[in-house]
């Protein structure tokens, strides 16, 4: 790979995502002077500036010497000697990220480390918050492509998180599972779909298919910055406004009910801490296969620690009752979404970590063990569909449903694990039993108004719980199992 500015000599971790911050501060200025100055006098930028529109690149080189450092660590670990590299993009917000990577690679293997500009070209929107702040008078988008870096979507890819990337003679391997402009595009995304700024999600995520989850996260957050000495410090709604710690009851109520929430795709609320343990987000991707693959393609690039699915579900059991709960332990996968990138042969497993934690934060927020819980919380295979009318189908589907011993269907939750998997996110799915389908049992207006009031708050408690087990476990949360032999040094 060419490049030009290299550094001499191996950096320190710190040093190195110092470096990869000047750069990039360098780079984006540089971009955004360059348009400013075409918008107000039509200067396109020469090929010299044009050079300057680059991301830093970070790249590691391994070559040892003697034995090999052992660690069971699934991640910031070498599958083979020689260099790797990636660039990189908003190195100040992943700085965190990118020094737990870094620091056991230089310091367990003794590592090279070296910061350089890439060949990598900034697409000008990425510079800017909405994209088209420069398009001004007669200019258009046209205009700008011409003289400025684009996202070139034949540029944007998975290929690293796939394992369909091919290594030309000469090049470095992959550093990392996703390159700068991948992030900087899934970055942009999430604005668009969750109604957030990426950098107030939190590495902590719940999925819902149902609003009332978010209105139940919404009041206990609201409760969580009430509470004198919380970990929590202010409450990020959809739209951009922040409600605080401390902040005034009225403002408070008025942020809430003016969130343009119903404006977005995927709303997303996010609750942040004071300290470096993480918040939690809620994002309501609604009804689906393609939504719940939408939302997690972009906030993967986030790197989160865990997402989870909560929602309902549709008992296949008879011995089930209408607000018991299903911990999914394997995924029949009739979402359809995923099969050219994760084909259905591929066992999607569970994660003993995710699911032990789920089983007791159920037992600590019900209150009940051993065969009281066994009643109430049931394991099994989850069947997820990308047809919400499967029931017309039920003489085509019941062999199926049958052969796969499932308990319960929905249409998110193989979608949500298996792109975890294919992402190396850790995840897990505990549903709630809304209706039974297959026994006559569907969800009335009335019934299903007493079973919401009474089932969401409790299994929304059971999420909260759960996230807080792991947050103790990160060590053994980010598992092998979700690796490959060949997968790159960075989680």
């Amino acid at each position: 790979m060419t490049a030009n500015g290299a550094e001499r000599g191996s950096l320190t971790p710190e040093q190195a995502v110092d470096r990869l911050e000047h750069l990039h501060t360098a780079a984006s200025n540089a971009l955004r002077e360059a348009l400013a100055r075409y918008t107000r006098s039509g200067i396109v930028p020469t090929a010299k500036e044009r050079d300057l529109f680059r991301y830093p690149e970070l790249c590691v080189d391994w070559q040892p010497s003697g034995a090999v450092h052992f660690t069971r660590r699934a991640w910031a670990k070498f599958q083979s000697p020689g260099l790797y590299s990636t660039t990189v993009t908003q190195p100040a917000f992943f700085r965190q990220y990118l020094l737990e990577q870094l620091r056991p690679l230089a310091e367990e293997f003794g590592a090279r480390i070296e910061v350089r500009i890439s060949t990598q070209e900034i697409p000008y929107p990425f510079v800017t918050e909405e994209g088209d702040e420069f398009v001004h008078g007669d200019l258009s988008v046209a205009d700008l492509a011409r003289h400025f870096p684009t996202p070139m979507l034949a540029n944007v890819g998975d290929e690293v998180i796939d394992g369909t990337w091919l290594r030309g003679d000469g090049e470095s391997r992959p550093l990392a599972l996703f390159d700068a402009v991948r992030i900087d595009f899934s970055l942009r995304r999430l604005i668009h779909y969750t109604g957030a700024d990426w950098r107030t999600i939190q590495p902590w995520i719940l999925f819902t298919n149902y609003q009332r989850y978010v209105d139940q996260f919404v009041a206990w957050a609201l409760a969580e910055l009430r509470r004198p000495g919380g970990a929590y410090s202010q409450l990020a709604l959809p739209g951009g406004a922040i409600v605080r710690r401390g902040d005034e009851p009225a403002a408070v109520d008025a942020a809430i009910a003016a969130a343009p929430w119903h404006r977005f795709q995927m709303p997303a609320y996010n609750l942040m801490r004071s300290d470096d343990q993480g918040g939690i987000t809620i994002v309501n991707i609604g009804v689906g296969p393609a939504n719940a693959k939408n939302a997690t393609d972009h906030l993967a690039v986030l790197r989160p620690h865990c997402w989870l699915t909560i929602g309902h579900c549709g008992g296949l059991r008879q011995s089930q009752t209408i607000g018991d709960y299903v911990l999914a332990h394997g995924y029949l996968r009739r979402d359809r979404i995923l099969d050219d990138l994760v084909p259905p042969e591929i066992p999607v497993p569970a994660l003993a970590e995710v699911q032990m934690a789920l089983q007791e934060a159920a037992a600590r927020v019900t209150g009940e063990r051993g065969d009281a819980l066994k009643r109430r919380l049931r394991t099994g295979t989850v069947v997820s569909y990308d047809d919400r009318n499967w029931e017309l189908r039920w003489s085509q589907e019941r062999h199926r449903i049958s052969l796969g011993r499932a308990i319960a269907v929905d249409m998110e939750s193989a979608t949500l694990a298996t792109q975890g998997y294919r992402m190396r996110v850790p995840y897990g799915t505990l549903l709630c039993v809304s209706d039974k389908p297959l026994h006559g049992e569907i969800k009335l207006p009335g019934a299903a108004t007493r079973f919401y009031q009474r089932a969401v708050g409790e299994h929304l408690q059971i999420a909260l719980e759960t996230v807080n087990l792991l947050r103790s476990e990160l060590a053994s949360l980010h598992s092998r199992k979700l690796r490959s032999f060949d997968e790159p040094p960075f989680r």
